[in-house]
């Protein structure tokens, strides 16, 4: 019995032809193999897989974040063997994708790695995020065999349909480059097109590689490769010289202009340009909510958020009140504009994007980079600090709150008290949507502490994987990035990140485990939360959510065993506070807290409860 092979001359690859569904190969018929063309031997090590992740190691993306399946096996496998790349296995595809949202903000670029269709469908969400946030997040599928294009057959993990498509087109919306690679001859052309399209652009990509190419060898991998180099961008330099005299007359005749710095400072890599115009102005800054993080709060001409009618104390007053404004990369949604309610004036605003400038009603400039608008202008302007004399002249520092008694709940004004008291330079603050983002927007955050929210993509509960992603230090062989401690906060809805995402990030993050995570939902809270009760009115609430301890805290980082979580014999799944010594990993029971009386065994003190988050 003879078997006609058909197959792809490009790889050698032979397949039985059938004739039945679902049938075995057709009988009596001669074996035929077409020979591939003559080409040069490819080494034993130049696999498609190889040199993705040798990509990955050049441009900074020395861990991936990834959820196996059937279909990135092989990938994967290269991944784990490559020298200084690092497999950080996640609980879901949703959490990968985050997680190389919070690498990217950190690191400049990120990667995560699923499986075809229903992995591709489930990281879509984060990969939107970071499409609205402008991150290079490289998104990287294991896809169907390359044999398996142009036929009529179903595969798993798809949607019943012999059509490959669907995930590409979910993906073409939220990416700037789609690579589908099921071909070794413009594998290598296409992977590096997607990464420096990322890395020019600023936006996620995707890569789908067939599930039997990763492991195979072509002439175009042999050679080590070359290090991605992208032609830096540079300015119009005849635009550039006309933005910076309109910008420069239009603010010199002001009397008391002002400054704003807005989200898009990060994608123009614009923050120590800023910083410099700010020094050499003179003039007071604000910062646009989403933008938080972004300028330097530590500054003595920096007067808080600005967010229209919900702004910092004194803050509005000042910004609305110039004759001229500088905006540099502001993002005027519905959310930073508050309902699109800004008393605002465009005739007197000076627009600065990452590549474009418009002055009042008048000229618009484009090619022009932020950084290099910033940098000339600050060279230009006249210092004038009136309105920051006038700023001085009508703020009213506010009261700091006085400490509760041990006995009484727990008010926001002095969680966030403490909260304050624990940042400093090596600390990193995440906030999540709802209540938390509202109160962290008051934090006057020191020198050199980090900050991250989601802004244009809002989801709660989805905060985790950027948190720890945010913080991972370098891989081996890579330069060790700075390490923050981490300041997690999440208000009540915030409570549906499963136990599996916060035990993985313990995994992979040791040195970095003490957490509380505070549910509320208990009737008898004093506070309600502040949103919900904006949207649903006083008597009304969301489904309770169950209370769950998360902390893992013992003597060798792992907590107690079995039922008895608290190591100390007391009731499991209560919320608890840290209090006292930190070395001995105490938690005190019955102590203070958001929603909840103090419940059995209190330990009166007169110190406030500190929290660890």
């Amino acid at each position: 019995m003879e078997t006609l092979l058909v197959g792809n001359p490009a790889n050698g690859v032979a397949k039985p032809m059938c004739n039945g569904v679902g049938a075995l190969p057709v009988a009596n018929y001669h074996a035929v193999i077409a020979a591939p063309p003559p080409a040069a031997v490819a080494p034993a090590g130049a696999t498609l897989g190889r040199h993705l992740a040798r990509r990955l190691v050049q441009i900074g993306a020395s861990d991936v974040f990834a959820v196996p399946g059937d279909f990135n096996l092989t990938l994967l496998d290269y991944l784990i063997a490559e020298p200084g790349l690092n497999l950080v296995g996640c609980c879901n595809e949703l959490n990968a994708g985050y997680a190389a949202d919070g690498y990217a903000r950190s690191r400049g670029v990120g990667a995560c790695a699923v499986t075809f269709t229903v992995g591709g469908l489930s990281v879509l969400n984060a990969i939107a995020g970071a499409c609205s946030e402008n991150l290079p997040v490289i998104c990287i599928v294991g896809g169907p065999n390359s044999n398996d294009y142009g036929t009529n057959r179903v595969l798993h993990h798809t949607i019943g349909l012999p059509d490959f498509s669907q995930e590409l087109r979910c993906f073409q919306a939220i990416t700037c480059y789609q690579a589908v690679v099921n071909n070794l001859d413009d594998a290598h052309e296409q992977i590096d097109t997607a990464i420096a399209t990322a890395l020019r652009e600023s936006k996620p990509v995707y890569i789908s590689v067939s599930c039997n190419l990763a492991g195979l060898c072509h002439p175009t991998f042999s050679r080590e490769p070359v290090p991605l180099f992208i032609s830096p961008r540079l300015s119009n330099k005849a635009n550039l010289e006309y933005a910076v005299e309109a910008a420069a007359e239009f603010l010199n005749k002001a009397v008391k202009p002002v400054m704003v710095g807005g989200p898009r400072i990060r994608v123009a890599k614009a923050k120590k340009a800023f910083a410099g115009i700010a020094d050499a102005s003179g003039y007071p800054f604000a910062v646009m909510p989403s933008a938080k993080g972004l300028v330097p709060e530590h500054h003595p001409r920096f007067i808080g958020t600005y967010w229209g009618a919900v702004s910092t104390s004194f803050c509005a007053e000042i910004v609305e009140s110039a004759d001229a404004y500088l905006f540099a990369g502001p993002i005027f949604n519905d959310y930073s504009s508050v309902g699109y309610s800004l008393l605002l004036k465009r005739e007197k605003a000076v627009i600065v994007q990452p590549d474009r400038v418009v002055v009042g009603n008048g000229p618009a400039f484009g090619c022009i980079l932020m950084g290099e608008f910033l940098r000339a202008l600050s060279r230009r302007l006249r210092c004038n600090t009136t309105a920051y004399d006038n700023y001085r002249r009508i703020f009213v520092p506010d009261r700091e709150p006085l400490n509760g008694k041990p006995d009484e709940p727990l008010r926001v004004n002095i969680l966030f008290k403490h909260i304050k008291d624990m940042l400093s330079g090596d600390t990193a603050v995440v906030a999540e949507t709802g209540d938390s983002w509202f109160n962290c927007q008051k934090l006057r955050l020191p020198e050199g502490c980090g900050y991250v929210r989601v802004s244009d993509a809002v989801r709660v509960d989805r905060v985790v994987g950027r948190r720890d992603a945010r913080v991972r230090p370098g891989g081996q062989g890579q330069a060790r990035h700075r390490v923050h401690r981490r300041r997690k906060l999440s208000g009540d809805g915030a409570g549906r990140v499963d136990d599996a995402a916060v035990r993985a990030a313990e995994r992979h993050l040791p040195h970095q485990q003490r957490r509380v995570h505070h549910r509320g939902g208990d009737p008898r809270r004093p506070v309600q939360c502040d949103q919900e009760l904006g949207l649903h009115g006083p008597g009304r609430r969301h489904p309770q959510l169950r209370r769950q301890l998360l902390d893992q805290e013992g003597p060798d980082g792992g907590g107690a065993q079995g039922g008895d979580r608290d190591g100390d014999g007391r009731q499991e799944g209560l919320p608890l506070l840290h209090r006292g010594d930190r070395a001995q990993g105490r938690h005190e029971q019955g102590a203070p807290r958001v929603g909840l009386q103090g419940i059995g065994r209190q330990q009166q003190a007169a110190e406030p409860a500190v929290i660890h988050m």
